[in-house]
């Protein structure tokens, strides 16, 4: 008898939709993804699924369908019920980006979607924007490193519009800004000049473009769909100006943070969980607060300008 395990063949719907999403897209209708690595890794717990259903409102709120996205018993899924979203945020799900995604399929694994993997089974879905809170960039350091996000050459083959608050401070934003011109993302700042820095409005580097309504996001990523299939573009929103985090507190936590992960040796996709739980740690909570606030107005933005483009 031979002692070689046996095939398995697995058959899944790529994506699976709630029919909340697959109604709307059916009909035209509005809708927002959202990643779930913020639910499983990135807020502590009961926080987590607190914010789960407060995104999904704030989304409903504007008009559009919201759609969170994740692999749960091996099939990716773009909009879950409200038992599946307990799983996500009650842990032990893997950290998925786009290369881990067939991983997690074939072995039938729980998985919280990133920033580059929520973007590919959006698009997928034929969801044309997400909501998120920062997006993943250039490491400081990676002249040696090369640690790079995925979700930089994500977006540069994947047709969907990312609102976001920037990137956060412990990234090289200059490189990052950079490596997003030369992939051809735009890069759009909603309501401002300044490039955001997410606990921060600003991170010290302008965006290219500025658009000031939903309706010229709008405009804007149907032109850009139209001109460069297939690629993806940013809208940048920067925290709302009273759950800004105080800046001397965010250049020590900062400073702390980059000494913590050096120490202890901490690179590639742990760092944002560790240096947002040393924010959260060392700032009594503000930086938590910080957190939720912007991705509740990106959800809010997402589903305006979702509104606009199913009403174009």
């Amino acid at each position: 008898m031979s002692s070689m395990m046996p095939h398995v063949s697995r058959s899944v719907s790529f994506p699976a939709l709630s029919r909340d999403v697959a109604d709307a897209l059916a009909s035209g209708g509005a809708v927002v993804a959202l990643e779930s690595t913020i639910l499983a890794h990135g807020l502590p717990a009961p926080q987590n699924r607190d914010a789960a259903d407060e995104l999904e409102e704030e989304v409903r709120a504007h008009g559009a369908v919201p759609a969170t996205v994740a692999v749960l018993d091996g099939v990716p899924r773009v909009g879950l019920n409200a038992a599946e979203l307990d799983r996500v945020c009650g842990g032990d799900l893997d950290k998925l980006s786009v290369r881990d995604l067939g991983v997690a399929v074939g072995l039938g694994r729980d998985g919280a979607t990133t920033v580059a993997a929520t973007a590919a089974l959006a698009a997928a879905a034929g969801v044309p924007l997400f909501a998120t809170g920062g997006l993943g960039g250039v490491h400081r350091g990676a002249r040696d490193t090369w640690d790079v996000s995925a979700d930089l050459a994500a977006l540069a083959r994947t047709g969907v519009l990312v609102v976001c608050s920037g990137v956060k401070s412990i990234l090289d934003v200059a490189a990052t800004l950079e490596v997003l011109e030369t992939e051809s993302v735009p890069v759009l700042g909603y309501g401002t000049d300044a490039f955001p820095g997410f606990y921060r409005r600003d991170s010290g580097h302008a965006v290219p473009w500025r658009v000031d309504s939903p309706a010229e996001a709008a405009a804007v990523w149907r032109a850009h769909r139209d001109l460069s299939p297939g690629v993806g573009a940013v809208l940048a929103q920067p925290v709302p100006v009273d759950d800004e985090l105080d800046a001397a507190l965010h250049d020590r936590l900062l400073t702390e943070g980059l000494a913590l992960l050096a120490e202890r040796g901490i690179t590639g996709k742990d760092v944002t969980p560790a240096l947002l739980e040393h924010f959260h740690a060392g700032s009594d909570g503000a930086s938590l607060r910080t957190n939720l606030a912007l991705v509740r107005a990106n959800a809010g933005l997402a589903a305006r300008v979702a509104v606009a483009l199913a009403g174009g």
